[in-house]
C-alpha cells in the first residue's frame, strides 16, 4: 500500500489522498459498493466500471461459507472468481458473526457460531480470519474484532474492547506470517460512545501499527450524533499519513460529515438496500419511486444527474418497473443509487482540492434536505 495525502481543506480536517494498492490506485474520500457474497447485487462488472467503482467490498464471513474458501482459492482468488480487475476489501466477518448473537459463543480464544444456512458449527478465531481473508486475496483485508450492540454497558464495553485489542495484536502476528505485499490489514477501533474507551482503543491499535485504520462499531442502532462524536474522537488521534475507513456508514449527509472530521473511506449497504425498495436518492432529496404520482412524470428522476438512467428513463417508466415487479427495476435502481454515492465522494475530492469544500458541503445539503425530490 502506498498512501499519500494530497489536500487537506483550509477550514476543516477534510482531506483529499491517493491510495495504491495492488490491483490499483484509488482517489479518496471514496465510496465502496459492498458485494458481501462477490456480488455487487444487481450489477455486472461492466456497471461498476461504468460508475467509476475502483473498489468495492467482500465478506469473509459470507465468502467462507458459500460458496467455500477452497472454492475461491481455486479460482484464483476473488478478483479472478467474480471477474472484477479493481480493488477488493474483505470485511472479517465479526459483525456478521457477533448479529447472531443468540447462534454464537464468544471466550478471549474466538467466536463459535452456528451458520445461518444450515445450522453447522464453525469457529472463528482471529488467526482462522486472516488466513480467510489471505486465501480470498483482498488488497484490504480486516480484523478479527467484537463489535458491540447498542445501547451497551461501559463495562461491557470496556471487556470488548480490550478484547479486540487482543485479537488485533493475534491477527497482526498472523498477517505477518504470510506475504504482507498482497494485502494491506487494517485495525479496526471500538469502544462504543464512551469517549474515553474509544481514545484508550485508537491508542492500543496505534500502538500496534497498522497500514490503515477503520472506525468501527458504529451505525448499530445509536443516533448520529453519537456516530459523529466517535469520529470525532477517534479521526484526529489516528495516524495522519495512514487511510481511515468509517465502517458502514452511507447516508449521503453522513458521508459528508464524516469527510468533514477527516474521514477517507466509506461502505454501506443502505444504497443497494433502498434501491431495491424503491428509494433513490437524488440532487433534491430521496424519492420514493413507487409513488404513484410519478405515474404520469416523464422527466428524468434527476436533472442534475449524469447517470445512464438518468440520462435514458423518466420517472414514469421507473415507477412502472418497480410497481410492475420487474427484475429491472432493481437493476436500474441499483445502478442510480450508486452512481450518486460514488460520484458524491468524487465531489467532494474535488471540492476539497479547489479549497471550496465548506460551500460545497452547504450547497449541497441545502439542496438535499429541502429540495422538493417528489415533487
Amino acid at each position: 500500500m502506498d498512501f499519500a495525502v494530497e489536500s487537506i481543506d483550509p477550514g476543516s480536517s477534510a482531506r483529499a489522498a491517493r491510495l495504491v494498492l495492488p490491483h490499483g490506485e484509488i482517489e479518496t474520500p471514496v465510496f465502496m459498493p459492498v458485494g458481501t457474497q462477490g456480488t455487487v447485487k444487481a450489477m455486472t462488472r461492466e456497471d461498476l466500471q461504468a460508475i467509476g467503482a475502483k473498489i468495492i467490498l467482500g465478506n469473509a464471513y459470507h465468502l467462507y461459507l458459500r460458496p467455500g474458501v477452497d472454492v475461491i482459492a481455486a479460482a484464483g482468488g476473488l478478483h479472478k472468481f467474480m471477474a472484477w480487475e479493481g480493488c477488493l476489501l474483505t470485511d472479517s466477518g465479526g459483525f456478521q458473526v457477533f448479529s447472531l448473537s443468540g447462534l454464537n459463543k464468544v471466550t478471549p480464544e474466538g467466536v463459535t457460531f452456528q451458520s445461518h444456512l444450515d445450522g453447522s458449527r464453525h469457529t472463528l478465531t482471529p488467526e482462522s480470519a486472516i488466513d480467510i481473508q489471505t486465501q480470498i486475496g483482498a488488497d484490504i483485508i480486516m480484523c478479527f474484532d467484537e463489535c458491540t450492540s447498542f445501547p451497551v454497558a461501559r463495562k461491557t464495553a470496556e471487556s470488548s474492547m480490550d478484547m479486540t485489542l487482543d485479537w488485533a495484536r493475534r491477527c497482526k502476528t498472523q498477517w505477518e506470517h504470510g506475504d504482507t505485499e498482497r494485502s494491506s490489514l487494517f485495525g479496526i477501533v471500538q469502544g462504543s460512545v464512551y469517549e474515553d474507551l474509544r481514545i484508550r482503543s485508537v491508542e492500543g491499535t496505534v500502538d500496534i501499527g497498522f497500514p490503515g485504520y477503520a472506525i468501527g462499531g458504529v451505525s448499530v442502532g445509536e443516533g448520529k450524533e453519537d456516530m459523529l462524536r466517535a469520529v470525532e474522537w477517534c479521526a484526529p488521534r489516528l495516524p495522519a499519513d495512514k487511510p481511515r475507513y468509517l465502517m458502514g456508514v452511507g447516508p449521503p449527509e453522513d458521508l459528508l460529515e464524516a469527510i468533514e472530521r477527516g474521514v477517507d473511506m466509506f461502505d454501506c449497504v443502505m444504497p443497494t438496500r433502498n434501491a431495491r425498495n424503491g428509494t433513490l436518492f437524488t440532487s433534491v432529496g430521496k424519492v420514493n419511486i413507487k409513488n404513484s404520482r410519478f405515474k404520469g412524470d416523464f422527466g428524468p428522476l434527476d436533472p442534475a444527474c449524469e447517470c445512464p438512467v438518468c440520462r435514458t428513463y423518466t420517472r414514469s417508466y421507473l415507477s412502472h418497473l418497480f410497481r410492475a415487479q420487474e427484475i429491472l427495476s432493481l437493476r436500474l435502481n441499483t445502478l442510480h443509487n450508486l452512481y450518486f454515492m460514488v460520484n458524491l465522494a468524487a465531489d467532494c475530492r474535488t471540492a476539497i482540492r479547489d479549497n471550496r469544500f465548506a460551500e460545497f458541503k452547504r450547497c449541497f445539503l441545502d439542496s438535499y434536505n429541502n429540495g422538493d425530490a417528489n415533487s
